[in-house]
């Protein structure tokens, strides 16, 4: 196929007509992007000034349309956005009435935008809600963990919330289901040493229930633990006839694995060995069993020698 050659006068002339035309379509657009368009902004609401003595339920999606007026340029940036902006709404009005109409809003939701955009309308323009009387509770926190910890190393005493408790605003009928509020799970691997940190509170699964704080401290007392025996007596329970027994042997050894900074501290006097005497009396047992009914709560029982005790009744 023969290339089509042409003169310089000719490609001047191309050229020309070329450029004349991207200039052409460069202005039409810059034109048409400076025109005013209506669209629609998807935005999330933000609650501000809740009523402090009504609890209250949105009866519609906290997601609204913003019809906006704005240039091509603005609508064009708008559609590339990932996450529209939040827009806060303030619920002031539901201390007097049970709705809230957004055309009352329009000049304050406008100062949250960009000053050359302009909302004109919202949809839907009225949020109803459902309302019944506000109540506030106070509930223990429960701490949810996951933690692994080094070879030897475990909890050493009390683990220390801070606060204990926290209030629950919210309907009665909600309110009442409600025995404690449990954080989200904290999860630790490999622990050896003391650890203080904080940790949020499980969100509310209803929107009418609200928790304050939103998070507690939490500190975990973490020691290395090491093994340790004591001799503890044997204490006799439900000795109801008051028979003379006798027992072989008086005292058992007990093992337990307790952390270093407690190994002086836990003595016999903390835990409490018994053997119940309806085991002969009701159930004919020719020994009896040992039972640990006392033990600190931060120790791990290893064992218990011996774990069967000969007796002789005196009648």
């Amino acid at each position: 196929m023969p290339f089509i050659r042409l003169t310089k006068i000719e490609k001047r002339r191309v050229f020309s007509l070329l450029a004349c035309l991207l200039l052409a379509i460069a202005a039409w657009l810059f034109m048409a992007l400076n025109n005013k368009y209506i669209y629609t902004a998807k935005t999330v609401l933000v609650f501000k000034n809740t009523p402090t003595k009504r609890a209250f339920y949105p009866l519609q999606s906290d997601t609204i349309d913003l019809q906006v007026e704005g240039t091509g340029w603005q609508l064009l940036f708008a559609r590339l956005r990932i996450n529209p902006p939040s827009v806060s709404v303030n619920l002031s009005q539901l201390n007097t009435k049970d709705f809230i109409v957004f055309s009352d809003q329009l000049f304050n939701i406008n100062r949250q935008l960009e000053s050359t955009q302009k909302v004109i309308s919202v949809k839907p323009d009225t949020l109803y809600f459902d309302f019944t009387k506000r109540m506030v509770k106070r509930v223990p926190v429960k701490l949810i963990d996951k933690i692994g910890f080094e070879k030897q190393y475990g909890i050493a005493s009390e683990i220390i919330l801070n606060p204990k408790y926290v209030k629950v605003a919210g309907p009665t009928e909600e309110l009442d289901k409600i025995k404690f509020w449990p954080t989200d799970t904290l999860k630790l691997d490999k622990v050896q040493n003391s650890i203080t940190t904080r940790v949020a509170l499980q969100h509310s699964i209803h929107k009418n229930v609200s928790i304050y704080p939103s998070s507690v401290e939490v500190k975990l007392p973490v020691d290395e633990f090491t093994e340790k025996t004591i001799e503890v007596p044997l204490k006799i329970i439900n000795n109801r006839n008051y028979n003379s027994i006798k027992l072989y042997p008086k005292k058992v050894k007990v093992t337990f694995l307790v952390a270093l900074s407690n190994y002086d501290q836990v003595d016999e006097s903390f835990i409490t060995a018994t053997i119940d005497v309806d085991e002969w009396q009701n159930l004919k047992h020719h020994q009896f069993t040992v039972k640990i009914t006392e033990f600190p709560d931060y120790c791990k029982l290893v064992s218990v020698m011996p774990s069967k005790i000969d007796f002789i009744v005196e009648k």
